[in-house]
């Protein structure tokens, strides 16, 4: 208990210490410093996070479980920058591999998620609203409790406005198997339907398009997640394979603040501009295309006659 006391103890001191009025300017005002340099060159429309190790952060402050992963929901805030311009954030809130976990655990990441996204959204000031963003619940909704989707789905309404020019999509619950199997079920039942004319029409795109993401989502430029694990956890497979970045940093979930970030999207910034200067010089234009048909065996050269001196 001594660590846990003393740990939140500092916290505490930093917390109260941040909200003096001076040194609350001081950092608004070098917070939106950084952005108007990070503005100058390009942003990335489209950035996606998996907000890993609210665990180990509960671990090694000696706190409950509750406690990180409610310490984790608080950094979304912090996290989430759309002043630099950044139309799309994807986070990954709940896996379906995350139902193995131990049924108390499952209920408390189910009622953090529905309360920091209604207390984000729920009155005109709150700060979904007040930054226009449009808030979208992304993944397979018959594994949602009824009474949790109720609540989510007043939420998408109440913060889907025509003013809303952002847009954050909870990938909840969602893995990319289950996503790239529901968009072969709908291709399947538009064939059969008649929608999709012939299999030939079907294509990279027609899969992108009956995502959960839906067509409207602009391609993946960055995916990040903390905690130092290299892995992606089923997490957009499909959407990070094509000119996107992937950051892997070291710090867990509730340490990943504003300076973490933001190295980040200058890092990407830095790099990108690079790349456009590359495709300038060269004239050429970045673009995406279908793979091409690969060569088929039958149109390779014969093979060489065969030899062999094992006789001799």
């Amino acid at each position: 208990m001594g660590a846990y006391t003393r740990t939140f103890s500092i916290n505490a001191i930093v917390a109260l210490f941040v909200k003096f009025p001076v040194v609350a300017y001081l950092i608004g005002f070098m917070e939106d410093f950084i952005i108007s340099i990070v503005k100058t060159g390009p942003i990335p429309r489209h950035v996606a996070m998996i907000m890993d190790g609210n665990r180990t952060f509960a671990k090694r402050h000696r706190m409950p479980l509750k406690e990180g992963h409610f310490a984790g929901a608080n950094a979304l805030v912090k996290v989430i920058c759309y002043k630099i311009g950044i139309e799309h954030v994807s986070i990954y809130a709940f896996s379906l591999e995350n139902f193995n976990r131990p049924k108390a655990e499952v209920d408390t990441l189910f009622g953090l998620l529905r309360d920091k996204l209604r207390m984000i959204s729920q009155y005109d000031d709150s700060y979904a609203r007040y930054n226009k963003v449009s808030i979208r619940i992304v993944g397979n909704r018959k594994y949602i409790p009824e009474d949790i989707l109720k609540d989510l789905e007043w939420i998408e309404d109440v913060t889907k406005t025509k003013n809303a020019s952002k847009v954050l999509n909870v990938c909840f619950p969602y893995t990319a198997r289950d996503e790239i199997t529901f968009a072969i079920k709908s291709i399947v039942e538009k064939r059969v339907q008649g929608e999709i004319e012939s299999r030939d029409k079907i294509g990279a795109k027609t899969i992108e398009s009956n995502f959960y993401f839906g067509e409207d989502v602009p391609p993946l430029d960055i995916l990040v997640r903390t905690s130092g694990h290299t892995r992606l956890s089923d997490f957009m497979l499909w959407q990070c394979s094509t000119d996107c970045t992937i950051e892997f940093p070291e710090a867990l979930w509730p340490d990943f603040g504003f300076v973490s970030i933001m190295s980040i999207l200058m890092k990407w910034s830095y790099y990108k501009t690079l790349q456009l200067e590359e495709l300038t010089m060269r004239g050429k234009e970045s673009e995406v295309q279908e793979a091409a048909v690969p060569v088929l065996l039958k149109a390779l050269p014969q093979a060489p006659p065969v030899a062999t001196v094992a006789n001799k």
